[in-house]
């Protein structure tokens, strides 16, 4: 997968939130975690940053494929988050 300076960049900077994930590996973690997991863990600044290195449209994208391939991927996302981003990206990324 090849990314982008300023996505690589993002993810060394919240390393944290990718605690699992070796050092060297994190930024090969796929779009689809990338997305969930700053969702799900980071802060509105984090959710902000990430709309504008990834673009808000394709993380809506991103989003709704998630949620909408099966009941178990929507349940990777906390029900207020999944509520929430459906509605935001609905209006903000149409």
């Amino acid at each position: 997968m090849q990314r982008s300076q300023e996505v690589k960049d993002f993810i060394r900077e919240h390393q944290a939130l990718f605690w699992y994930s070796p050092e060297d590996k994190c930024e090969t973690v796929s779009d689809e975690l990338l997305v969930e997991t700053i969702l799900n863990y980071g802060t509105m600044a984090a959710v902000l940053q990430l709309f504008k290195v990834m673009g808000i449209k394709n993380v809506a994208k991103i989003f709704r494929a998630a949620i909408g391939r099966s009941e178990r991927s929507a349940g990777n996302y906390y029900e207020v988050i999944r509520e929430y981003f459906t509605l935001f990206f609905n209006r903000y990324a149409y």
